[in-house]
């Protein structure tokens, strides 16, 4: 029997790794994880050893062979690795807020991805991303990279550019987002559900939506035309499409195309919240402080829901 796989992932204390537990828990027949190594820095220490330890709760109630790794030593949690996941937030969410506040308060969009705010994050990022590859050059050359480190597309970009490492994919929850929406829209069960996406990340158009092999775009967009079902991913708040605009694109959008077709709202919208102190960062800051108070909870053995 083939030993199983080591995965490594960067960023282990974050308040998302239940989520990325419970799926190599679904999907441990297709994939034999073996051990699963969460790295974090003194900084994450805390987080680390709370979701940790759910980590190992979820994977014990699954009654699964995998062990789970807490360090702080990346090198060391690296060796031999199959395959190295990274969600790091450079800085934490004290860091965002300042991504956040330095547009807005100067009259410019705000945003992690987007704009400014998403180059000071990219500023931040991408040194420390070249760091984790020349450390996967030497201890794992084989890994595949799975990068979910926002922005992913200038991070995932610039080890390609800037490194002999080609075995990177960058990641991005939007396009499946849509996917999921678009099934719960169409009441049926993803599985059945395909959409040919072009763009990249957070700027993905879906030109045609296929249930069972056979296009149902035309369907799709007239349901999409009312306001309460224009916006698939909860966490980018919009103000909705007119019914013309989706109409004349032909096309499905992703929430993140708000920033650049409806900068003007979206501007006003976010420098109402700034001069209220409720940036996107205060917001997931105080949802983060509620998930761990969860996740220390002994009994706790499943990704809660709020997490979803």
């Amino acid at each position: 029997m083939s030993k199983g796989i080591k995965i490594v992932t960067i960023g282990g204390g974050s308040s998302y790794t239940p989520e990325l537990v419970e799926g190599f828990i679904k999907r441990y027949e297709e994939l034999p994880v073996s051990e699963l190594w969460l790295v974090d820095i003194e900084a994450g220490r805390e987080k680390l050893e709370i979701v940790g330890n759910l980590a190992k709760r979820m994977i014990e109630k699954a009654g699964l062979p995998i062990d789970v790794h807490l360090t702080l030593d990346r090198k060391a949690a690296l060796k031999g690795a199959d395959f190295v996941t990274t969600q790091f937030r450079v800085g934490l969410l004290d860091a965002r807020a300042k991504d956040e506040r330095i547009p807005l308060s100067h009259g410019v969009l705000g945003q992690e991805t987007n704009g400014p705010g998403g180059l000071f994050k990219g500023l931040r990022t991408i040194p420390v991303i070249l760091d984790i590859v020349k450390d996967i050059k030497e201890l794992c050359p084989d890994a595949w990279l799975v990068n979910f480190t926002n922005p992913a597309g200038m991070v995932t970009e610039a080890v390609l550019r800037y490194t002999d490492h080609k075995k990177i994919v960058g990641l991005c929850n939007v396009p499946i987002g849509i996917e999921m929406g678009v099934a719960k829209l169409l009441d049926v069960d993803h599985s059945r559900i395909r959409i040919d996406f072009a763009g990249l990340n957070h700027m993905v158009y879906g030109l045609d939506v296929y249930l069972d092999g056979v296009s149902v775009k035309d369907r799709v967009i007239e349901l999409l035309t009312s306001p309460e079902n224009s916006s698939f991913v909860k966490n980018v708040e919009g103000q909705g499409w007119e019914p013309e605009f989706i109409r004349a694109l032909n096309a499905l959008t992703c929430p993140y195309h708000l920033y650049y077709y409806k900068s003007d709202e979206m501007l006003e919208k976010e420098l109402k919240n700034f001069k209220a102190g409720t940036t996107r960062a205060e917001v997931v800051k105080k949802l983060e402080e509620e998930l761990f108070e969860l996740y220390k909870d002994t009994n706790l053995a499943i990704k809660p829901p709020q997490l979803e």
